[in-house]
């Protein structure tokens, strides 16, 4: 530690004692070490956690007390070794050291002897080579680092053994953080900005405080950093159910943290500390340590190092310093920057004052990263040991070098170099806190803090670089080999893990094998450690295949092909482009088009190809886009302003569409604006109606400033307009009259091309307004009349814009007519005074009015330059473009403006006559109110006046200015606030007759029409004028006009205004804000209480106050619409709409089976009968009229259609708990079987009744279930609304059908007649049945009405004749008539008789059944198709007439498997037709004459007979009869499928799928049950009549169009339902991994394999896996479900252990012994040891805390298993258990 000389007594490096020393020293006299001042703060200060080498609590004093020490330097060295590993290390069992003078010999003796143990213990303790791992980075660690990458909110720090840290934006100093608060609490003002844009707008106001971390450090500078956490739990899950690590290591550099376990002590010469700039003085920086808050730094201007300068020093910024002196006061510590060094050709190192190595060292403390140390090489380990140098520092601290940082990949260089005993320098790099030692570096880049070459290694190899020619230098075989990647001093390094892809690598060898020393290999850059000095390297195949490995190797605008990761909400889509790599797709470049349901058409692993829109590395963001438009466009891209040059053609992307053109959205966030005049040839007047948000358009640039990043862009074709055009056009002036031909026309215009300019393709544009002088209506007669292709002669030129390229032509014959005469103004020089001008309207303002002319010249026309007519009209009566003639009044050439008149000269002459005239007795007032009024004119507007009322109205007040001078004041002229008014329903009744009022003239009110004329109108129709008076307070404060009048145009949506009702109509009321101001209310906009709207006359009387909001504006319509509802409730729209909301509603239509309602101006729904009350029998739509406001309320909200449903019932509108007798039914999740419902009829069809029992919930009733009775004429029994009240027999949620029985039997439950039995059958019994089955020897017949009673017909029983074969007879399901022959009731054997001769008696009734069967077409009874639950035959409705009667109704179980799937509810097995014979029409010769008489009349009949117009009441029996169908009604799916199941049986499978593929095409989008159907149909088709291959094809394809879940469970079951085990078991092991976050899957699946026998232990390892997959949430329920599929169809004592566990786990269990015991009631409750089982379950369940609900569910549950299973006596005491309960809770 330094001579004896110089160093100090030991025990005052003891940092307790060092603060504790009362003696003051020099410090120069202590070895250059810093003096130990002892200020307060230092020794208060206590760091946030404590040294990695701080000592224990209970450790004895470092060294003894007493004076100079009598041992030997060797002796007192050993001593003082030990004692400093007891006190440093926390050696809790060491002895303490004998301090007795031993002689020298014998010390070294005991030395050499125990060389060898000390090695092993060493060994022991941990002392070893060994590398910084990740492992190892415990938080609080403190390494050295490199700056590896700076970003905008965070550092990259690159660290000892290929590992990278983070340092975030405010883990780097106080300072910074406090800069950056100030930053965004300056810009919280601004609340449209986000945190960059704020940080961004503080930089432009103040470079002082720029926060830019690349300012602030650089790229391969040393920093200091501590450990704050090394791990962070990722949102994933591994397939074995446990979280992610994700190896982050999270770094800080705040010098509090950096410099932690510092003290004054410690701050000797030569120490490293890191330090934040606090201030930036002339001379140097003022640096904050983080030791107490006295102790500062300051580092000199000089001692700043290369490269820097105090002008770029930021506050908060860090930098590595080396301590070099301490200020005379002891509270300033002098720091050096200059760390860089250079070696020499000897060596070594030699820098600047920084470059000092640690010669002493006060504590262990001391030793901190960054430090130069010298280093005693006790070790160097090689062989099986890990490579490397173990040394100790100063004889006090461990020391490792591992193989990285000790010899650079060259084994022999560290035998060689280095040998034991000797003394090297280091440099410390990381401290290890257990065991304790300190891990070096003797790179020569991290000795002279410089990089490993002069040149940065990053630019001359970047990552993602892939070096053909590799070679390997040294193989370490457990950890990787290094190579020669070509740069001289900086070798590459290849982990053994990235050695090959192919397979896993454990051991590397040296001299064998494909990775051998010397040979050659591809490799690829992918990182370099600057910390390390080696390029990071990969040899793997599917790395060098790897397009991209960072998001900086992704050039803007190149196409790259990716696969879509998933979907988002927001409708954005993820696409991995490579491994690690992801790209964004906004929702506006999904496609060229919008699309509705993007998750539709973008699935999960289909490939897609995007192109690069934006990428920014720091956020690891990439920008894509889908859009065909951009993909594949072959124009340049606009990626910056920079390199944008005028004329530019590229694809851009609109963004924002304004009324004055649209923002362009190109690469790289760059933006131009495309003007309104630049989106087409064509005039377009509102951008919105031509272009979309998201649409691509391809323009070019027109200008480009880079300086102000603006970009203007065009649609229009550059080439369509060249020089011959500009010349052309600069030679057209205004005024000019010219042809032309009609190329275009639009709704409000037209384009016309211009003739005879020399240049084709220069067009102008013609507006309707500039096509005739008369009104507008003539104008568009004119313009319908033209068509393109149309020329036109008489063209005005009156404007061009030759930038624009614009040209605004007229076709009004007065200015054609003046221009022709050369009298049209198109320049000022052509304007002369009191000549007589043509022009046009080209604006009306309040004080007059702009004439245009040619040119663009534009002349004034003031207000009293207008005839008096029409001063006081709105817009003076003139519209826009209006034809106008004036006359030059004014030129004032300086200005170049002239004013114009519209009055004659003669009419001038006389207004200023009558104005000069005096003393007319008609103009004289009589009695005036106020005595200054004189005469009438007088009375002026602006002027003060008194008014006396004559007469009080509902709306205004009459009052007289005089006996000759009338007048009146409106209510919306008397009361300033709303506050003001104190009657709001009479706002007037405050005033009284005779009342003398201060008012103000404003105008004249027209007696005649009832109109508020103009504010400064004299004149009136009447002889004496009526006066509009004002009497607002405001207003009568002074004289004047200004203030008193508002216009329409003042007026702004969503103001508020006080109005008054001035009458009420129908639809709506209207209100007044001024006399001439009147807005239309909405009767549902009166107000939110729908009382009042019901009484509108009592609660809205005329003339009453109404505070209103303002809702639209049509100043060109002059229409106001006003709300007086509530702010909140006003602007009812669709979207603010919410299910259960009541609102007030208008009726609006009535009809039989619903009420339309209108709720606000853009939203109404229909009021169904089921939703009209809560009891059927009183819905009725007569009870409701047109406009009656009802309360309504929304039930239902169909957002993509725009569509609501509403609600009348009073349960829903009043109050909740009404008394409801037919419940509502929103969904058919609220339907159960067994339900008594009652519905109206919706449909009276020839296969039964469709009945609405609520909502979109349709019923059918098949028409065996119409009654128990035979009807006969059913149809008319039944109406379209009629009331109805029927059983629920079947519930399909899947498909939406519901079944639903009306039968009385049904309803009320009462017992079906019993089927026929053999006891009821008698010999010589004449029954009905059905062919069973067809034999040899007979045919088995089925009696019908039976339970299941079939019998054998013998060979010679069937004719009377002898028959050869039977089945040109019968065939199977053929009905018959058999006779009992014999009855064997022991045996249950029936023998029949078919013979003809048995039925003589009953030929007449056969002739008629014959009858009755000849009528229709062929027979197609077998044909059955199966929809979800309902069971249809095809032969229609006859059948089932003839069969109600005889036969039960059919139940939907009857179906037998072999003969079809039910399941996805389709039959395509048509296994009847297959088992028949030969067409039964080809009967043999044993037919009779007479049959064969009857079949040529039936035939004869059926080919005379048109079938066509009875389609809709009988089942389609050809090809056209479904395509006639299908034309009808295209979106039915069980047509198609009853269409395929036709040209199944006739064996055309093919035919069969095309029909199902025009299906898919032809069903419309919306219809997605109706296209599932269909799907599900084909794979059953394809399941039963195709191949392994069409069936995976049809799955895929199902998959694609429809939910891929769904589609798997189907195929499922279809794979069980035909008993394909081995194909559901694959395909369910698919699903649990497809769909692992389904409890169903796992369910479904265990289901399966317990109930197929086919693996019982495997169904019981999937719970295990499903509990892995599943958060902890679901596992209750899902263990719960495992244990009732034990009981049903595993091991019940299984199903019992896990309910009990279960038990165990969870607190709530009320639900779970529920479950276990309805478990025990039904599967182990008939043994009597069962029965004990459950007696003793339900103790243990009341044992429980449970509530008196629950006890009581539980006893009552007790009490029912007791009458079912046990006796009187178990039930008596339950009973009694019961009343125990009851009267204990009681107590």
């Amino acid at each position: 530690m330094g001579s004896e000389k110089k160093r100090k007594r030991p025990q005052d490096a003891d940092p307790r004692r060092a603060n504790k020393s009362e003696t003051k020293k020099n410090p120069a006299t202590a070895n250059k070490r810093l003096k130990p001042e002892a200020s307060t703060a230092a020794s208060k200060f206590e760091p946030p956690k404590l040294s990695t080498f701080c000592s224990s609590k209970d450790e004895e004093t470092s060294f003894p007390r007493g004076g100079g020490s009598v041992l030997t330097p060797l002796e007192f060295k050993q001593i003082s070794n030990d004692a400093a590993k007891d006190v440093l290390f926390e050696a809790e069992n060491a002895k303490a050291k004998s301090t007795k003078k031993k002689p020298m010999r014998e010390e070294l003796k005991k030395d050499k002897k125990s060389k060898r143990d000390e090695s092993k213990k060493g060994e022991q303790k941990g002392i070893k080579a060994e590398g910084l791992s990740y492992k190892r980075l415990v938080p609080g660690t403190l390494v050295l680092g490199c700056i590896s990458q700076i970003n905008q909110t965070d550092l990259a720090l690159s660290l000892p053994n290929n590992l990278t840290g983070f340092v975030p934006l405010t883990s780097i100093s106080e300072s910074l953080n406090k800069r950056v608060e100030a930053l965004v609490r300056d810009s919280d003002d601004d609340e449209d900005e986000d945190v960059e844009e704020k940080i961004g707008t503080a930089k432009s106001e103040s470079s002082e405080d720029d926060v830019d971390l690349k300012a602030m450090f650089q790229i391969g500078q040393y920093l200091r950093a501590y450990v704050v956490s090394s791990s962070e739990l990722a949102n994933s899950k591994s397939p074995s159910g446990s979280k992610k690590i994700k190896k982050r290591i999270e770094l800080s550099l705040d010098p509090v943290m950096a410099n932690n376990g510092l003290t004054t002590t410690e701050l000797v010469v030569g120490c490293t500390v890191q330090a934040s700039v606090t201030s930036v003085e002339d001379h140097g920086l003022v640096m904050n340590l983080g030791i107490g808050n006295d102790l500062k730094g300051f580092l000199s201007s000089k001692e700043l190092g290369k490269g820097r300068s105090v002008t770029d020093a930021k506050e908060g910024q860090v930098m590595l310093c080396t301590t070099i002196g301490l200020s005379s006061n002891g509270k300033i510590v002098k720091l050096s920057g200059d760390l860089e060094q250079k070696p020499s050709k000897k060596g070594k190192y030699s820098g600047g004052k920084a470059a000092w190595w640690l010669s002493s060292a006060p504590t262990v403390d001391t030793f901190l990263p960054g430090t130069g140390v010298e280093v005693l090489i006790t070790d160097i380990a090689k062989g099986s040991k890990a490579v490397g140098i173990v040394g100790k520092v100063m004889g006090l601290v461990d020391a490792t070098m591992d193989f990285f940082h000790a010899s650079g990949w060259r084994e022999k260089d560290i035998e060689s170099k280095f040998k034991v005993g000797e003394k090297i320098k280091a440099r410390v790099i990381a401290t290890y806190a257990e065991p304790h030692k300190l891990a070096l570096s003797i790179l020569p880049h991290v000795l002279s803090f410089t990089r490993p070459i002069e040149n940065e290694p990053t630019t001359i190899l970047p990552t993602s670089t892939i070096i053909n020619s590799a070679k390997i230098l040294n193989i370490e075989p457990k950890t990787g080999l290094s190579l020669d990647v070509g740069v001289p001093g900086v070798p590459g390094f290849v982990h053994i893990s990235r050695v090959s892809s192919d397979s896993r690598i454990e051991v590397l060898s040296k001299d064998s094998g494909l990775h051998q020393t010397g040979s050659v290999h591809m490799a690829r850059i992918i990182g370099y450690n600057s910390m390390d000095g080696l390029y990071l390297v990969s040899m793997e195949q599917k790395v060098l295949d790897q397009p991209f490995l960072r998001v900086e190797d992704i050039k803007i605008g190149e196409v790259v092909k990716g696969t879509i990761n998933r979907v988002l909400d927001s409708g954005r889509v993820i696409v991995s482009l490579a491994e690690g790599i992801t790209g964004i797709v906004d929702e506006l470049h999904l496609s060229d088009i919008k699309l509705k349901h993007p998750e539709k058409k973008f699935r999960e692993g289909i490939e897609v190809k995007a192109r690069v829109l934006l990428t920014d590395p720091s956020k690891r963001k990439v920008m894509l886009t889908l859009k065909k438009a951009i993909v594949n466009s072959d124009a340049p891209i606009i990626s910056s302003y920079e390199d944008t040059s005028s004329g530019t053609r590229s694809v851009g992307t609109l963004v924002k569409i304004l009324p004055s053109g649209a923002v362009v959205k190109f690469f790289s966030d760059v933006c131009g604006f495309l003007p309104i005049s630049e989106m087409s040839e064509a005039y377009i007047q509102d951008p919105h109606e031509h272009f979309t948000v998201g649409q691509s358009v391809n323009v070019h640039v027109l200008s480009v400033d880079p300086t102000n990043q603006k970009l203007r862009v065009s649609c229009r074709d550059p080439n369509l307009f060249g020089e011959v055009h500009k010349v052309a056009l600069a030679k057209l002036p205004p005024g000019d009259v010219v042809s032309g031909t009609v190329v275009e026309k639009s709704a409000d215009d037209l384009i016309v091309e211009i003739n005879g300019l020399g240049a084709e393709g220069i067009r102008g544009v013609l507006v309707i307004g500039q096509l005739t002088d008369g009104s507008r209506e003539k104008s568009l007669g004119v313009f319908k009349k033209l068509r393109a292709g149309q020329k036109l002669d008489g063209l005005l030129v009156l404007e061009k814009h030759e930038e624009r390229r614009s040209i605004t032509l007229s076709m009004k014959p007065s200015l054609v007519k003046a221009a022709k005469r050369g009298r049209m103004i198109s320049k000022f020089e052509d304007v002369n005074e009191g000549e007589r001008v043509k022009g046009w309207v080209r604006n009306t303002t309040l004080h007059g009015l702009f004439v245009g002319f040619a040119g663009g010249i534009v002349g004034v026309v003031y207000k009293r330059d207008l005839p008096a007519e029409v001063q006081s009209l709105p817009n003076f009566g003139f519209v826009k473009n209006q034809s106008i003639t004036g006359r030059v009044v004014y030129i004032d050439p300086s200005e170049r403006r002239f004013r114009l008149s519209l009055n004659s000269a003669k009419s001038e002459e006389k207004v200023s006559a009558v104005a000069n005239t005096a003393g007319n007795s008609e103009r004289l007032t009589v009695n005036p109110v106020d005595a200054r009024f004189k005469l009438i004119d007088d009375y002026t507007p602006g002027k003060l006046t008194k008014a006396k009322v004559v007469s009080i109205q509902e709306t205004q007040l009459n009052v007289k200015l005089a006996d000759n001078v009338q007048g009146r004041i409106d209510v919306s002229l008397v009361f300033e606030t709303w506050d003001a008014i104190k009657d709001k329903k009479s706002p007037l009744a405050l005033f009284k007759k005779g009342d003398v009022l201060d008012a103000k003239v404003i105008g004249i009110h027209d007696a005649r029409n009832h109109r508020f004329l103009a504010i400064t109108h004299q004149k009136s129709n009447t002889k004496t004028p009526i006066f509009e008076l004002s009497a607002k307070p405001s207003h009568i404060k002074e004289e004047g006009i200004e203030g008193c009048i508002t216009k329409l145009e003042d007026i702004t949506p969503n103001s508020t205004w006080v109005t008054f009702l001035n009458n009420i109509s129908e639809e709506c009321a209207w209100a007044n804000i001024m006399p001439d101001i009147r807005g239309r209310i909405r009767i549902l906009d009166l107000s939110d209480n729908v009382a009042q709207l019901k009484t509108l006359q009592k609660s809205f009387p005329v003339g009453c106050a109404l505070k209103c909001q303002v809702l639209r504006v049509d100043s060109e319509h002059s229409k106001l619409d006003l709300s007086a509802r509530s702010p909140s409730s006003s602007a009812l729209t669709f979207d603010k709409l919410a299910k259960g909301m009541v609102v007030p509603g208008r009726v609006t239509k009535v009809t039989d089976r619903q009420v339309l309602v209108q709720i606000s101006e853009s939203v109404s729904g229909p009021i169904s009968l089921t939703d009209l009350a809560d009891d059927f029998s009183q819905a009725n739509t007569n009870g409701y009229s047109k406009n009656e406001v009802i309360r309504v309320c929304i039930i239902d909200i169909d957002s993509p259609n725009k569509r609501v449903t509403l609600s009348a019932r009073p349960s829903r509108v009043m109050i909740s708990d009404l008394p409801v007798k037919d419940p509502e039914i929103q969904a058919i999740v609220n339907v159960k079987v067994g339900d008594i419902r009652r519905g109206f009829v919706k449909q009276v069809s020839p296969k039964g009744l469709f009945v609405t029992i609520g909502g979109n919930v349709t019923a059918w009733t098949k028409i065996s279930d119409l009654s128990d009775g035979f009807l006969k004429e059913w149809e008319g029994l039944f109406t379209v609304g009629q009331l109805v009240k029927g059983k629920i027999m079947a519930v399909d949620s899947t498909l939406g059908h519901v079944q639903m029985s009306l039968r009385e039997s049904d309803i009320s439950g009462k017992e079906k007649p019993k089927p026929a039995d053999y006891s009821s059958l008698k010999e010589g019994q004449i029954v009905k049945g059905k062919v069973k089955n067809i034999a040899e020897y007979g045919v088995f017949i089925s009696v019908d009405g039976s339970q299941n009673i079939s019998g054998l017909c013998h060979k010679s029983q069937i004719a009377d004749s002898a028959i050869d074969d039977i089945s040109k007879l019968y065939a199977t399901g053929d009905p018959v008539k058999a006779k009992i022959i014999s009855i064997d009731l022991e045996k249950k054997r029936i023998s029949f008789g078919l013979k003809s001769s048995y039925f003589k008696d009953e030929v007449s009734e056969d002739e008629s059944e014959d009858g009755s069967e000849s009528e229709g077409g062929a027979d197609l009874s077998a044909v059955k198709v199966c929809l979800g639950l309902f069971w249809i035959d095809a032969d229609g409705e006859s059948d089932e007439r003839e069969q109600e009667q005889e036969e039960p109704s059919v139940e939907m179980n009857d179906a037998p498997t072999s003969e079809g799937l039910s399941t996805g509810g389709f039959d395509w097995s048509a296994s009847i037709l297959d088992k028949r014979g030969p067409d039964t029409d080809s009967e043999g010769d044993s037919n009779s004459e007479e049959e064969k008489h009857k079949k040529k009349k039936r035939k004869k009949a059926q080919i005379k007979e048109d079938l066509t117009g009875n389609l809709a009441t009988r089942e389609p029996q050809s090809v056209a009869d479904f395509e006639r169908l299908l034309l009808g009604d295209p979106n039915d799916s069980k047509l198609w499928i009853m269409y395929m199941s036709f040209e199944l049986q006739l064996s055309e499978v093919e035919k069969a799928r095309g029909i199902a593929e025009r299906a898919i095409k032809t069903i419309a989008l919306r219809e997605e049950s109706e296209k599932q159907n269909v799907w599900i149909a084909m794979l059953n088709m394809e399941s039963m009549y195709g191949t392994d291959e069409t069936l995976e094809e049809a799955f895929k394809r199902a998959c694609q169009y429809n939910e891929a879940q769904g589609m798997h469970e189907k195929l499922a079951s279809i794979y069980i339902q035909t008993s394909k085990t081995e194909k559901a078991d694959d395909l369910f092991k698919v699903m649990i991994k497809k769909f692992s976050q389904d409890p169903k899957i796992w369910v479904n699946y265990a289901d399966f394999l317990l109930s197929s026998k086919q693996s019982c232990d495997a169904a019981r390892a999937l719970l295990q896996r499903a509990m892995q997959a599943l958060p902890q949430s679901q596992h209750k329920d899902l263990i719960s479900k495992f244990a009732k599929l034990e009981f049903r169809s595993g091991d019940p004592e299984r199903g019992r252990t896990l309910f009990e566990n279960l038990l165990a786990t969870f607190k709530k269990k009320s639900d779970l012994y529920n479950m276990f015991l309805d478990m025990e009631i039904k599967y182990g409750s008939e043994e009597e040891d069962g029965k004990e089982g459950v007696r003793a379950l339900f103790k243990r369940a009341l044992a429980e805390k449970t509530s008196t609900r629950q006890a009581k569910a539980l006893f009552k549950k007790w009490l029912e298993f007791e009458k079912s299973k046990g006796d009187k006596k178990s039930t008596e005491t339950v009973t009694r258990k019961a009343k125990e309960y009851v009267e204990a809770k009681e107590e």
